[in-house]
């Protein structure tokens, strides 16, 4: 037996698939997410042989809600203006030419001695990379 077309599936579902949403992510976002899960819904109807179509819709409705909380929490959050704080003293550089020993040595070597000494791994070897491709 063929499958109703998808505009028959999509009006006998929306109304509850809507208020769901609303439920779930409220009214602003309810819109966005409403069609992404007729888009996803769409999708997958050509496959589609669940006993229960409307649960299948809402369990699709409810993965995009969990989708859009995820996105939500991933995103910056905008702050007001920062004060504008100098950058604390750092530590009285010794230069009694230890550094130009190491930057003598082999590249392998060099980064052991960075790693170990230098303290700032990442920034000692984004200087190793950036010396190594010159």
């Amino acid at each position: 037996m063929p499958q109703p077309p998808f505009q028959r599936f999509l009006d006998a579902h929306r109304d509850d698939v809507w208020r769901f949403l609303v439920a779930s992510v409220g009214r602003d976002a309810a819109d966005d997410v409403f069609q992404e899960t007729f888009l996803a819904a769409m999708r997958a109807y050509p496959r589609l042989r669940p006993d229960n179509p409307r649960s299948w819709v809402l369990t699709i409705a409810h993965r995009k809600a969990l989708d859009h909380f995820r996105a939500r929490k991933r995103r910056a959050v905008p702050v007001g203006d920062l004060p504008e704080v100098p950058a604390p003293e750092g530590p009285e550089i010794r230069d009694d030419g230890v550094w130009e020993r190491v930057h003598a040595l082999p590249p392998k070597q060099r980064a052991a001695v960075l790693l170990r000494f230098a303290g700032d791994a990442f920034e000692g070897l984004r200087k190793l990379r950036q010396e190594m491709t010159a």
